[in-house]
């Protein structure tokens, strides 16, 4: 139970830091770099990131769910009460982020991929970066607490 509760954490922290990264340097660095460029140009380069984001990014986010409560019910079927509350607290924050994804991130990711394929630049573009831009600190706050969560997993598995 051991290698499985810990195969599965290693899955879950490398997956979640995949989302984690991403985030990250969406927060720090092409959050400015968009307002540095002009709506057009910003349109199309976040409506592009965000096609491919929604092509690829699915993987490693399904990934990191599933193996959290893989992880979390492994570890409370062993015993290992502290290594089970760190991953399945490492659950409800990945699930926190989808909720917040899901309603705010990803009908904005939409419009923007939308109007990126047509060539054009919607007259609220900003305001929907700028709502998008809200919460992707708090995005990140979370894919980060999470995957401390997960090395403490790892770390209390088998205590």
């Amino acid at each position: 139970m051991l290698a499985l509760t810990i195969a599965c954490a290693i899955v879950a922290a490398v997956c979640t830091a995949v989302i984690f990264g991403t985030d990250t340097l969406t927060a720090l660095v092409l959050r400015p770099a968009y307002a540095e460029i002009d709506d057009h140009a910003m349109v199309q380069i976040v409506g592009r990131s965000h096609r491919l984001g929604g092509q690829r990014l699915p993987v490693p986010g399904v990934l990191s769910v599933v193996a959290a409560a893989l992880t979390t019910v492994s570890a409370l079927i062993a015993g290992w009460t502290a290594a089970g509350l760190t991953a399945a607290a490492g659950l409800v924050l990945l699930l926190a982020w989808l909720v917040i994804f899901n309603r705010i991130s990803l009908p904005i990711n939409k419009v923007l991929i939308a109007a990126s394929d047509a060539g054009e630049t919607p007259g609220n573009a900003r305001s929907l970066q700028a709502r998008w831009d809200s919460v992707i600190t708090l995005r990140t706050v979370l894919q980060g607490t999470a995957l401390i969560g997960f090395c403490l997993t790892i770390a209390l598995a088998g205590r």
